[in-house]
Formats: C-alpha cells, sequence, structure tokens
C-alpha cells in the first residue's frame, strides 16, 4: 500500500471531475478523498496498491470529457491514513 497527495490543474472545476475520479477510485480500489480548491484546482489524496494507483495516476491525467488537465503535482507521502472508502468532499 502506498499513498499519493495530487494537485490537479487544468480546467478541471464545473465539468464532473471529482465525480470522475471517485468513479476511477471506485475502479482501481482506490480509497482516500478529492475535492475542490479555491484556487481552481482539484486535491486528491489517494491510497491503495502500487500499481492499481498508477492506473488511477493515468485515469486522472485523462480526466473527463470535458475536462482539461494540464498538470499533475504528485507526492508520495509516507504515512498511510488506513482510509476506509473514498470519498468526494468539500
Amino acid at each position: 500500500m502506498v499513498r499519493y497527495h495530487i494537485i490537479v490543474y487544468g480546467r478541471v472545476q464545473g465539468v464532473g471531475f471529482r465525480y470522475y475520479v471517485r468513479e476511477m477510485a471506485s475502479l482501481y480500489g482506490i480509497r482516500g478523498w478529492v475535492k475542490n480548491r479555491f484556487d481552481g484546482t482539484v486535491e486528491i489524496d489517494a491510497e491503495g496498491a502500487e500499481e492499481n494507483l498508477r492506473h488511477f495516476l493515468k485515469s486522472v491525467r485523462e480526466g473527463p470529457r470535458y475536462a482539461f488537465v494540464e498538470n499533475l503535482e504528485v507526492n508520495r507521502r509516507a504515512d498511510l491514513k488506513n482510509y476506509e472508502r473514498f470519498e468526494i468532499t468539500f
């Protein structure tokens, strides 16, 4: 198990991005949360098997249909939070 803290830059608010991320997390067995930030970015904290997180990150880079992901800032965290599910937070 590994944990990543991710900031997503681009046109990622108002396009269903958080719901897409939650769907991808469910698909790959990822736990954690996603939320919009006041600066127009989206923040994700995700835990899971390293291989599954690799697939999850690829999906996040693609985004949903009307999103445009310019950049991902991905930082691996040393500690695990042991999340029980993946949630959209506010």
